[in-house]
C-alpha cells in the first residue's frame, strides 16, 4: 500500500471505529523530508490519493488541494518531535467532552501511561488552525505523545499510522472511563511512585523481544524467550 493510500485508510478507520465523525479530524505521515496530510474538508469515503497533500517542513504544500486546516500542529510535531512518524487528530466524543472542561485527565487508571506521563494534559484554548493552538499543543505534549485540545478534541502521534490510530482509540476509551468514574464519585488516582513504576514498565509494552536486546535491566522483565 502506498503512503497516500495508507493515510486514506487510516482516515476511513477513524470513522469506522467511531473515533471520528464526518469530515472532521485529520491524519498525516512523515515522508520525503516533510509529511503527507489529508486534504481540507474532503469526505473520507470519497478521498483519493490526489486528495492527500505533500507538505514540507517550512509550511509549503504541493498541488491544487489545500491541506487540512490543522496542518500547523502536524508540521510542528514533525519539526519538534523527531520520534513522531504519524499524527492523528480527532474530535472523538469523550475526549472532546473532557476537553470542554479544560482539565487534565489524572492517573485514575494506569493505562494513562500510554500517553507518556502521569496525566493526559489539556492544552490551553486557541482557535483552530492557528499558530497559537500549535504552540499550546506543544506545551501540553512536553514529555508526552498525546494531549487534549481545549474545547476541540485530541491529538496524538506514534511511530506508524496504525500505532497512532490505536493510541487514539486507547485515549478515547480512557476518557470514556474517566467520565463514567466521575459520574459515580471522585476517582482515586494512582500516586506518583506507582505511576513512575508504571511508566518504567511501559518501556517494554508492545515491543518485540528483538527490540529489547542490549537492555540489561528493563524495569519490567519480560518472560525468557526460548528457541523452538
Amino acid at each position: 500500500m502506498s503512503d497516500k493510500n495508507a493515510v486514506i485508510q487510516t482516515c476511513l478507520d477513524m470513522n469506522e471505529t467511531g473515533l471520528n465523525i464526518g469530515k472532521s479530524g485529520n491524519v498525516s505521515f512523515r515522508n520525503n523530508g516533510g509529511f503527507l496530510i489529508s486534504g481540507s474538508g474532503i469526505c473520507y469515503a470519497d478521498m483519493t490519493p490526489g486528495d492527500i497533500v505533500q507538505m514540507d517542513l517550512d509550511g509549503g504544500y504541493f498541488g491544487d488541494v489545500l491541506p487540512s486546516s490543522e496542518w500547523r500542529m502536524h508540521l510542528d510535531l514533525y519539526s519538534k518531535r523527531p520520534e513522531a512518524q504519524a499524527v492523528v487528530h480527532v474530535h472523538s466524543p469523550y475526549a472532546t467532552a473532557v476537553s470542554c472542561l479544560r482539565k487534565d485527565v489524572p492517573a485514575f487508571h494506569y493505562m494513562i501511561g500510554l500517553t507518556g506521563g502521569a496525566s493526559l494534559r489539556c492544552a490551553k484554548y486557541a482557535s483552530f488552525g492557528t499558530a497559537e493552538l500549535s504552540i499550546e499543543m506543544l506545551k501540553a505534549m512536553e514529555g508526552r505523545n498525546a494531549c487534549l485540545l481545549a474545547n476541540h478534541g485530541m491529538i496524538c502521534f506514534a511511530t506508524s499510522l496504525d500505532a497512532a490510530l490505536a493510541l487514539g482509540v486507547e485515549i478515547e476509551m480512557l476518557c470514556k472511563q474517566y467520565v463514567l468514574a466521575c459520574q459515580l464519585g471522585k476517582p482515586i488516582n494512582l500516586d506518583d511512585n506507582e505511576m513512575s513504576n508504571i511508566l518504567e514498565r511501559f518501556k517494554t509494552y508492545g515491543k518485540k523481544s528483538s527490540e529489547l536486546e542490549g537492555d540489561e535491566s528493563p524495569a519490567f522483565l519480560p518472560p525468557v524467550r526460548r528457541d523452538l
